[in-house]
Formats: C-alpha cells, sequence, structure tokens
C-alpha cells in the first residue's frame, strides 16, 4: 500500500516552494503566464523591460528560479546579465505566445560551450 503520510495537500498548489523555501515565478506578459499560475507557479506580469527590471530587483530575493519569456529576457538583457553570476533566482527563458525567439536555446548553447569548451550543440 503505498504511503501519502508525506504527499503535498490535493488543494495546496505543488510547487509552490523550492526545498530551500524560495518560491518559483514565471515574468512576462499576462496572456504567456496566467496559465503558470494552475501548476502553483507565482505570476510576475511585467509588460516590457523597465517593469520587468524593477520587479525583479523587488523580488530576487525572495525566489529560487523565476522563469522569464524570451520577449520580456531581451528587453532587460543588462538587468539578467547582472544577475548571472548570482546562485538565485536562477532566470531561465521561456517561449511566450507569440513564439520561440532562440533566447533560450542561445543560452544553453553558450552555456554548455563554456563547460566543455565546444558548441555540441551547434547544426552541423
Amino acid at each position: 500500500m503505498l504511503n501519502n503520510a508525506n504527499a503535498p495537500d490535493a488543494g495546496a498548489p505543488f510547487f509552490e516552494q523550492s526545498p530551500n523555501g524560495l518560491k518559483l515565478g514565471v515574468m512576462g506578459d499576462k496572456d504567456s503566464i496566467y496559465g503558470f499560475a494552475s501548476v502553483g507557479l507565482n505570476i510576475l506580469p511585467a509588460d516590457n523591460g523597465a517593469e520587468g527590471t524593477k520587479l525583479l530587483r523587488a523580488v530576487a530575493d525572495d525566489y529560487a528560479v523565476i522563469f522569464i519569456t524570451e520577449k520580456l529576457a531581451a528587453e532587460m538583457d543588462a538587468e539578467l546579465t547582472r544577475y548571472a553570476e548570482r546562485p538565485t533566482p536562477a532566470l531561465i527563458p521561456i517561449p511566450g505566445v507569440t513564439g520561440n525567439t532562440g533566447l533560450g536555446m542561445r543560452n544553453v548553447s553558450r552555456s554548455v560551450e563554456q563547460a566543455v569548451g565546444s558548441d555540441i550543440l551547434k547544426d552541423t
């Protein structure tokens, strides 16, 4: 018989907090992020880079991971660079409702190249 003693409350969001007590969130335009609330992520609406920068500075210390739409991330490049060396929050670009811009894959390729010395993900 399965022991559910440690299972989360059925009404509680599944991904509300990380194991260290920090929150998980998603930042971007409302149309792109509101669906993430249904799986327990905190939504952080921002329609442009200035709003996103202000919001990120206000909440960064409370979050382990913030998924950010690629469109907004592109408008906040300088601000995201400030957080690149910090352990938290991890800022992860995701496609928005307008589609994939390729920013997320470029970031993964850059990280892989730094780790192994070559971009092994590059199309041949």
